[in-house]
């Protein structure tokens, strides 16, 4: 791969690791609402955001960014999917604004990663 390439390479894992710490804060949100208690389909977006993270996490640690965009891209519509499902049912599991804006926020993380791992040629 070229230097450029690389660096491109390393600037968007850079770039996705940032937006995870988003994720990370919306999912912990959801995961301890007392919501999700009783909403299995809350428990189930949390669980699913957690993934992303974890799956993730090997890559950065290794330093692999190639294996971290790779991972990245095949967990990431799982992560949308669940976006989705959040955005669809959030109104009639709360009308709170912290449950506002936690859609808001996966909506953001969902278009920013989006963009980012459209930025890449395709691998």
């Amino acid at each position: 791969m070229s230097d450029v390439s690389s660096n491109s390479l390393s600037a968007a894992v850079s770039q996705i690791d940032g937006q995870l710490a988003h994720l990370w804060m919306v999912r912990t949100f959801i995961k301890h609402s007392d919501e999700a208690q009783d909403d299995e389909d809350l428990r189930d977006i949390a669980r699913e955001l957690y993934d992303f993270v974890l799956a993730l996490a090997p890559a950065k640690l290794a330093e692999d960014d190639e294996a971290y965009i790779k991972m990245a891209r095949k967990k990431f519509p799982k992560v949308r999917k669940a976006t989705e499902l959040f955005n669809e049912i959030q109104a009639e599991v709360s009308s709170h604004t912290n449950f506002e804006m936690a859609g808001k926020s996966l909506q953001l993380i969902v278009e920013r990663v989006d963009q980012i791992l459209q930025s890449l040629p395709a691998s």
